[in-house]
């Protein structure tokens, strides 16, 4: 599912878009944070039909050497422990995948030379290899190969990252949490599994779901006062020299410290400097979190910190 540091990242995407445009509205860049949302859970079911496109190009490769017009012994009997692979299968199989991919158009027709690509990249790496050599392969050796396929070639693929680019913008920063959630969804696959099993949800609950919703529109709406106390506690720097990225970053922060009650400060805190190392400067962190840190000791003595639930005694 869309971790809480996803929707944070999306959140900060679109509202440093909100304001860099003329078109202020707020249910139109509300509408587009869902919908960059969407197309991360949408990359989700796009790169989990990669690997079956890689293997059915496997498989063709194997029939075309084997009805050549003299073909060796080896490719009359080749080695399909690849294209045999169960876990492949399961997911090959799986209706709620299909369904997902049917629904919304994705494939990878387009783009054949890519999966190509893959292919000859894979069968050169030790892993692949090695998964060859094996002939008393387990559901949990296949499982592990295919891990490796996502994690090993996949995500570092320079040729996918363009792909991707090149078929949305929403796409551009999403490759290493979407095989983070494949990685996940692969580990509660066993041989037993059924073809009805379903996949990772989009948010984790209604909470989550709402908690994007109300960040952005509490971030907009009090704009007025955050901004206000992001330039009282950034005043020794130079304002206009100050990155834009960190001042929507900030935003967010505050907006989580005082209109959040149910997440600790010291996560909010953590998380955006984290987000800083990504979007922005090598400076931001040390500036994002001293500013935060002024302002969350002012917001504390003003009693604007009310924060309640479990593990949060003592934050306001």
């Amino acid at each position: 599912m869309i971790s809480r540091r996803i929707i944070r990242i999306k959140a900060f995407q679109i509202l440093y878009a909100y304001y860099s445009t003329q078109d202020n509205s707020l249910n139109k860049a509300e509408k587009e944070l869902f919908l960059s949302i969407q197309q991360t859970y949408d990359l989700y079911h796009h790169l989990l039909t990669l690997v079956i496109e890689i293997a059915d190009y496997a498989e063709k490769r194997i029939e075309i050497r084997r009805h050549k017009l003299l073909p060796t012994q080896e490719e009359l009997n080749p080695n399909i422990r690849f294209i045999k692979n169960k876990l492949i299968e399961k997911l090959r199989y799986n209706t709620k995948l299909n369904s997902y991919i049917h629904k919304s158009k994705l494939n990878w027709e387009n783009t054949p030379d890519l999966v190509e690509e893959l292919y000859k990249e894979l069968i050169q790496t030790d892993f692949y290899n090695e998964y060859m050599a094996n002939e008393n392969q387990s559901f949990i050796d296949d499982k592990k190969f295919v891990e490796k396929i996502f994690t090993k070639l996949i995500l570092l693929s320079e040729d996918v990252d363009s792909v991707l680019e090149e078929e949305s913008i929403y796409w551009n920063d999403d490759v290493e949490f979407v095989i983070s959630m494949i990685t996940k969804t692969l580990k509660k696959i066993n041989e037993h599994s059924s073809d009805e099993l379903s996949l990772m949800p989009m948010f984790k609950d209604e909470e989550d779901r709402q908690f994007a919703k109300d960040l952005f529109r509490k971030s907009i709406l009090n704009h007025d006062e955050i901004r206000g106390m992001i330039d009282v506690h950034s005043r020794n720097w130079d304002i206009e020299r100050i990155a834009f990225a960190d001042i929507i970053m900030m935003q967010l922060g505050l907006t989580e410290f005082i209109y959040f009650p149910s997440i600790p400060t010291k996560v909010t805190l953590n998380e955006y400097i984290e987000i800083s190392k990504f979007y922005s400067t090598d400076k931001s962190r040390n500036f994002i979190n001293g500013i935060l840190d002024k302002a969350l000791k002012e917001l504390k003595e003003k009693g604007k910190i009310q924060k309640a639930g479990r593990g949060l005694i003592g934050e306001s």
